[in-house]
Formats: C-alpha cells, sequence, structure tokens
C-alpha cells in the first residue's frame, strides 16, 4: 500500500551500531566459541548466536551456556569474553551493504549523523575506524553517560553533541531497547528489519516505521525532503 509522506525531514540520523550499521555478530560468535572452546565443549552454532549479538554478553552467554547475569559463573565468562572480543573485535566485522551509500546519501541531504550504542568505549573507539565509521558527528558508548538504553539520556546526549534538538533527530535501532530509547527521547524511531531484532518481532516494537534495508530508508530519507512522495 501506498500513502503520501507528511513527516517532516529530520536534521540528524542517530544509529545503533551492532545489527543497525554494522554485521559484528561473526566476531562477537567466535569469542563466546572461544570459551567453549577453553572447556571442551563444540561450538554453539552461529544461527543460534547471531539474534542474540545486540544484547552483547548477556544474550551471547545466554545462549552459548544459559547463564544470565547473577548466575554462578557468568561473570567470569563475561569477563573473560571481553577479552576475548578485544582481542580480535574486526575479523569479520564489516558494515552492512547499503549502509556506505545509506550514510554519504544522509550528508549529501545536508544532515548529520551519529551512533549511540551500548557497547562498552573500550570496543566502540578502536571498532569505529577498523569498520570505516570514523567520520561520526558523534559516538555515544554504552558507557558515556550515566545510563544506557532504553534510557534516553545516551540519545539525548548524541542530540547535544550535535547541536540539533532531539525532535529534530531519527533513531535507527535493530532492538526493542532501541524503539523505547527512541521514543523516550522524543525522537522518530525507524526499526532496521535487517539486523538481529531478537526474541521480539520488529513489528511489535511501535516504531514509527520498519524497514527492510538501508536503501528503504534512504528512500524514506528523500521522501522527506521531496514532501508529496508516495511511499510503500
Amino acid at each position: 500500500m501506498t500513502r503520501t509522506l507528511s513527516t517532516p525531514a529530520p536534521r540528524a540520523i542517530l544509529f545503533d551500531l551492532d545489527g543497525t550499521l554494522a554485521d559484528t555478530a561473526p566476531d562477537l560468535a567466535a569469542a563466546v566459541n572461544r570459551l567453549r572452546a577453553d572447556r571442551g565443549l563444540e561450538p554453539t552454532p552461529y544461527a543460534l548466536l547471531r539474534p542474540t549479538a545486540s544484547a552483547g554478553a548477556r544474550g551471547m552467554i545466554g545462549a552459548a551456556f544459559g547463564l544470565a547475569p547473577g548466575d554462578a559463573g557468568y561473570e567470569a565468562l563475561r569477563v573473560k569474553w571481553f577479552d576475548y572480543y578485544q582481542a580480535d573485535m574486526a575479523s569479520h566485522s564489516t558494515l552492512f551493504g547499503g549502509v556506505p551509500e545509506l550514510l554519504d546519501g544522509i550528508v549529501q541531504a545536508g544532515m548529520a549523523w551519529g551512533i549511540v550504542t551500548n557497547k562498552p568505549a573500550r570496543f566502540t573507539d578502536p571498532l569505529i575506524p577498523l569498520i570505516g565509521l570514523q567520520h561520526a558527528g558523534c559516538i555515544i558508548s554504552g558507557d558515556t553517560t550515566a545510563h544506557a538504553k532504553p534510557h534516553p539520556l545516551p540519545l539525548l546526549e548524541g542530540a547535544r553533541r550535535l547541536g540539533i534538538a532531539p525532535e529534530q533527530c531519527w533513531y535507527v535501532g535493530d532492538d526493542l531497547r532501541d524503539i523505547e530509547a527512541g521514543r523516550a527521547a522524543g525522537m522518530l524511531t525507524v526499526a532496521c528489519g535487517w539486523g538481529y531484532c531478537g526474541a521480539v518481532e520488529p513489528a511489535q516494537w511501535g516504531a514509527d516505521y520498519l524497514l527492510d534495508t538501508p536503501q528503504d530508508l534512504l528512500e524514506l530519507l528523500r521522501a522527506t525532503i521531496a514532501p508529496g512522495v508516495l511511499v510503500a
């Protein structure tokens, strides 16, 4: 079904990192399977690990070992997983197809863009240049502010650093907490169906838009610049 777009054009787009801009799951999964190898266990199938990637250690260790924060042994696994991941975080991580073109299109349209992730800065800071995202207008990590997503504070800090009002920003993410944070920050929210998405179906997140590809987002942004364009 098509409809006439009436959404005002944003001045900035803020993105989640893992599962939104970058496919980092292969290296995250490799680190947790090193933990299993240390214990003489077979690797956890990648198909089981990938959907948990946006949840970080909680998701990966939960899928690989059936442990949750507070369980005996969880913290030791988390610390070692962090070490393994930091030692080899970009061997197989890449930007999703269409992301470079999306970011170029945002810049060409005169909009700013930035990154707001729950990934700790010890990983975000070295990873960003390795995967070609060093031109972000702001980079907010999970420990940059006093709260992580789904709290709105990291998104509000991103908008502040860009010098743009939150209501003139869109937030794009592949997890329910991304949409919750974006709504709480007063931003229009976009759920990216190309990401990891977790256990809850993206259609249930309450995002303003649910899109299948980065190209869909670029076309949506172009439509906001040209009001009256028909969009699917």
